[in-house]
C-alpha cells in the first residue's frame, strides 16, 4: 500500500528501503510498502558558546560567540557540479545530523567541540597582543577553519557573532592592561576614555548594522529558497500526475484487452451452441424420416397381406414377391443415398467449422499484431515526448548552450571511455622496433662536414653515402626481414664492427 507524503517549506523527506539504493531526498513523494520515510528540518539553529583558549604566552582567555548554523540549501553556482555538491551536502546532513535533532545536546556538543578545537589551535600560534590587536583577522580565521570542519557534516555557518575577549578568573590580563593605561597619565586616560567610548559606540552601531544586514540577508535567502521550493514542488506534482496518468492508461488498455478476449470467447461459445442445435434438429428430422419409412413399409405389408387374403392366387403371390423385391431394392438404394447425403452434409459442416476456426485464428492473429503495433507506436510516441521534454529541460538548465549539452550527453553516455577503449584496442599488441644510427655526425662530424663543404670535396660526400648504407640495410632487415641484393652488399654478421 502506498501513501503520498508532502514536506513543509522548511523540511525535507528522507526515504529509505525497497527500490532505493541509499537515501532519497524529496519535498514530496509516494512511499510504498517496504519503505520508510522520515522528516527532517533544514531551519538554521543558534548556538551560544564561551570558548576557553590560551595564547602562545600561556595566557588563558574566554571568547564568547553566537553561531547560526544549518544545512546548505542553495547551490554556490548554476553548474551541474554545484547542484550535485548541494545534493551531497544535504545527504550528509540527513545521514549524520538530522537523526540527532531529537537530542539537541548532541548537535550542540558536536559544534562546540569543533569551534573550541579550531579556536585553541589558532590561539596557540599567536600572542595575546596579536590576538587583541588582530581580533578581526583572528575571528575570520576561526570562521574559515570551523566551516571546513562543518562541511563534512553538510553544515554551513549562516551568521557568526563574536563578543569581546574576556579574562579568565585569576588571570586578569585585560583588567591589568586597563589599569596600566589609567595610571600612565590622568589626561591621557581621559582622552583614552573618550576615544574608547567613541569606539564603543561606533562598534555598537557597526555590530547593530551588521546584525541587521545579516538578518536581511537571511530573510532574502529564505524567500528565494521558499520560491524555489514551491517551483520544485509544482514540478514534482506535475511529474507524479504524469506517472499516474500513464498508469491509468495502461490499466484501461489491459481492461479493454480482457473485455475483447471475453467477447471472443462468448462468440465461440454461441457458435458451438448453435451448431449443436442445428445438429440436434437434423438428427430429429432424420429419425422422423426413418420412422415414416417404417410406417410406410408396415402399411405396404398390411396391404399385401390383405391382397393375399383376397386373391389367393399364384399371380398375386408372384406379383407380391416382385413388389417386395423391388421395394427392398428401392429401400436399400434410398438408405444408401440417405447415408451418402448425410455423410456429405457432415463433411461439409466439418469443413465449414474448420474454415470458421481458421478464419477466427487469422482474425485473432491480425488483431493481436494490430494491437502490438498500436502499443509500440504509443510507446515510441511517449518515448519521443519524454526525450523532447528531457532535451528541452536540459537545454534550459544549461542556458541554451548546445555545446555544453552535447558534452554532457557524451559524458553521460560514456562516449569518452569508449573512444579511449577503441584507441587502446587499435594500438594493443603493437611491438614497434626503433633503430637509431648515424653516419658519424655530431660535433666533430659537423665540423668535418663544414670543412668538407668549404673544401667542396665530392668524394667525401660519396663516402658519407656509402657509410650510411650498412646501417640502413640492417634497419630494413630488422623491420621487414628483407635482405639486400647480392650486388649491393651483404649484411654484417653479429659481433662484427659496423
Amino acid at each position: 500500500m502506498a501513501t503520498f507524503r508532502v514536506a513543509d517549506a522548511s523540511e525535507y523527506l528522507a526515504i529509505t528501503g525497497w527500490g532505493i539504493h541509499d537515501v532519497k531526498l524529496a519535498k514530496k513523494a509516494w512511499v510504498f510498502a517496504g519503505q520508510q520515510c522520515k522528516r527532517f528540518s533544514i531551519s538554521p539553529v543558534n548556538y551560544e558558546f564561551e570558548v576557553h583558549a590560551m595564547s602562545a604566552e600561556k595566557l588563558p582567555f574566554i571568547l564568547p560567540a553566537v553561531f547560526t548554523i544549518g544545512p546548505r540549501i542553495t547551490a554556490t553556482g548554476a553548474e551541474e557540479s554545484d547542484r550535485k555538491d548541494l545534493e551531497a551536502q544535504l545527504l550528509l546532513y540527513a545521514k549524520l545530523i538530522a537523526p540527532l535533532h531529537s537530542s539537541r545536546s548532541h548537535v550542540h556538543e558536536l559544534v562546540k567541540g569543533i569551534i573550541e578545537g579550531e579556536t585553541r589551535v589558532l590561539a596557540a600560534e599567536l600572542t595575546m597582543e596579536e590576538i587583541f590587536k588582530g581580533t578581526k583577522s583572528f575571528k575570520e580565521k576561526v570562521f574559515t577553519q570551523v566551516q571546513l570542519e562543518l562541511n563534512q557534516f553538510g553544515l554551513i555557518i549562516y551568521n557568526a557573532n563574536v563578543k569581546q575577549l574576556v579574562d579568565v578568573p585569576g588571570h586578569e590580563y585585560f583588567s591589568y592592561l586597563g589599569q596600566k593605561t589609567q595610571q600612565d597619565a590622568a589626561n591621557q586616560a581621559k582622552v583614552d576614555v573618550a576615544e574608547a567610548r567613541m569606539k564603543g559606540e561606533v562598534g555598537a552601531k557597526e555590530r547593530e548594522g551588521l546584525t541587521r544586514q545579516n538578518a536581511a540577508k537571511v530573510d532574502a535567502e529564505t524567500k528565494v529558497l521558499s520560491v524555489r521550493q514551491v517551483g520544485q514542488g509544482l514540478k514534482e506534482e506535475a511529474k507524479v500526475k504524469a506517472e499516474v496518468q500513464v498508469f491509468e492508461n495502461a490499466r484501461e488498455a489491459d481492461i479493454a484487452a480482457a473485455k475483447a478476449e471475453l467477447a471472443m470467447k462468448k462468440a465461440g461459445w454461441d457458435k458451438q451452441a448453435k451448431v449443436a442445435e442445428v445438429e440436434a434438429s437434423k438428427a430429429v428430422a432424420i429419425r422422423d424420416a426413418e420412422l415414416q419409412m417404417e410406417v410406410e413399409r408396415k402399411n405396404a405389408l398390411r396391404l399385401t397381406e390383405k391382397l393375399k387374403a383376397e386373391q389367393l392366387s399364384k399371380a398375386t403371390v408372384q406379383y407380391e414377391t416382385q413388389v417386395q423385391d423391388s421395394n427392398a431394392q428401392l429401400y436399400s438404394r434410398q438408405k444408401a443415398a440417405e447415408a451418402a447425403l448425410f455423410e456429405q452434409m457432415r463433411t461439409a459442416e466439418a469443413r465449414k467449422a474448420q474454415a470458421d476456426a481458421h478464419f477466427f485464428e487469422q482474425k485473432m492473429s491480425e488483431d493481436a499484431k494490430l494491437y502490438a503495433k498500436q502499443k509500440e507506436a504509443e510507446s515510441v510516441a511517449l518515448l519521443g515526448r519524454a526525450k523532447t521534454e528531457y532535451v528541452a529541460s536540459m537545454l534550459q538548465a544549461l542556458g541554451g548552450n548546445y555545446y555544453a549539452f552535447r558534452d554532457y550527453l557524451m559524458i553521460d553516455g560514456s562516449m569518452y571511455p569508449e573512444m579511449a577503449r577503441i584507441n587502446a584496442g587499435a594500438v594493443n599488441g603493437m611491438q614497434p622496433k626503433i633503430s637509431i644510427w648515424t653516419n658519424g655526425g655530431g660535433a666533430d662530424g659537423a665540423a668535418n662536414a663544414g670543412a668538407e663543404a668549404a673544401a667542396g670535396s665530392a668524394l667525401q660526400q660519396v663516402a658519407g653515402v656509402y657509410k650510411m648504407l650498412p646501417p640502413l640495410l640492417s634497419t630494413v632487415h630488422e623491420q621487414t626481414g628483407m635482405l639486400p641484393p647480392a650486388w649491393m652488399g651483404a649484411l654484417p654478421k653479429d659481433g662484427a664492427a659496423k
